[in-house]
């Protein structure tokens, strides 16, 4: 497959704007050879976030400039992430078994313990845009969501998939990600920074951090409660991600 139409396939999955049909059709393994495009696609929706975030402060204000941001991203994925979030969490706090919490899961409907995590990760992400200085506000948010996006690429390097796969409504076959596709998600991830770091110096280091460290408990979580993941617990991680990093840049630059 050539290596655009892994780039659609990761915009396809992504976001919900439209997008060319892929030619070569949807090969087993078609998540794991289009991570490499996953923070790829992080910078285009940190880019239009950021983009949303000036405008909206110079009409209304630093808060409603957050809030409008974070809503842009939302609306720009369809809320996929955030989807991810609510039944991770819904999942953990009310399944006894692993066949239980799986089931909760697939549950279309929304629970305490997964409006509660939802309704926390959109406030935590307004706040720490709001406390931050703009033009930082706007960098961070570029930087964020290239590092929150690759965190499934780690993830699936060191965890087994633990969801049912003939239930998927997508192709779907478990392959760990190559040594090239990690050092090209690296490599974005670097590159999505060099704007915060010219601005904000070493923050998008403790950014790194936070985004790791809150990552890898639900990582840890997630294995502990279902021997692995599922495609909503690279969703809560992704969410994860981007509430650790603006929370890591902001204790530096705050």
């Amino acid at each position: 497959m050539r290596r655009h139409s892994h780039f659609w396939n990761a915009f396809r999955f992504l976001t919900v704007l439209p997008a060319p049909a892929s030619s070569d059709g949807m090969a087993p393994d078609w998540l794991t050879r289009s991570l490499p495009c996953f923070p790829v696609i992080g910078i285009l929706i940190g880019t239009v976030s950021a983009m949303v975030l000036l405008l909206a402060d110079l009409m209304w204000g630093h808060t409603l400039a957050a809030l409008s941001a974070v809503a842009a991203s939302i609306a720009l994925t369809g809320a996929l992430h955030e989807d991810g979030l609510a039944d991770t969490f819904d999942s953990f706090g009310g399944g006894w078994t692993v066949a239980k919490r799986l089931e909760i899961m697939k549950d279309s409907r929304i629970g305490t313990y997964g409006a509660l995590a939802l309704g926390l990760g959109v406030a935590l992400r307004v706040a720490a845009l709001a406390a931050l200085p703009i033009e930082i506000a706007a960098v961070a948010l570029i930087a964020g969501h290239a590092a929150a996006r690759a965190a499934p690429a780690v993830v699936m390097t060191r965890m087994n998939y633990a969801g049912d796969v003939t239930a998927m409504r997508v192709a779907y076959a478990e392959s760990k990600p190559r040594v090239s596709e990690l050092l090209v998600v690296g490599a974005v991830v670097v590159v999505a920074a060099l704007p915060l770091m010219w601005l904000a110096g070493l923050s998008f280091i403790v950014g790194y951090a936070g985004a790791l460290v809150l990552g890898s408990a639900l990582a840890a979580w997630s294995k502990r409660l279902l021997g692995g993941y599922t495609g909503d617990v690279l969703g809560a991680i992704e969410q994860c991600g981007e509430v650790g990093f603006l929370l890591g840049v902001l204790a530096v630059v705050g």
